[in-house]
């Protein structure tokens, strides 16, 4: 069985999917970008910056499900420029002090609102 996560401390989802799904004892959420909740506009210039507000966005997520960070266990980052790569670990390690999630990290051609970074992430319940 699934249910579908959703939550007004997360941006509105800006085509067909959910914000987050819970199945099996895991909630998934979906691939956010670094937008305000409430304005819909990109936070931040750099990605180290707009990795900032993509881990608020998947904090959102993950209070509205009764988690937090510490229950991530798998996440896929994708940047613009695979050169932000040693400036969001600075800024992404700060979540996981303790045992972090695995991780991709991947390079892509294009993030949607021209976004320098987007994070998706599984959580155990």
């Amino acid at each position: 069985m699934k249910k579908v996560i959703a939550t007004n401390q997360t941006p509105k989802a800006i085509g067909p999917y959910s914000q987050g799904i819970r199945a099996g004892g895991f909630v998934f959420c979906s691939g956010q970008i670094a937008l305000h909740p409430e304005s819909g506009e990109i936070v931040g210039q750099t990605a180290a910056e707009q990795c900032k507000q993509v881990m608020k966005n998947i904090g959102g997520i993950l209070k509205a499900a009764g988690l937090d960070y510490s229950d991530i266990v798998k996440t896929t980052l994708c940047l613009a420029d695979i050169g932000d790569f040693v400036a969001v670990n600075e800024v992404y390690g700060k979540y996981f002090p303790g045992d972090p999630p695995s991780r991709a990290a991947i390079a892509v051609a294009a993030l949607p609102k021209d976004a320098r970074i987007m994070i998706d992430a599984i959580a155990v319940e």
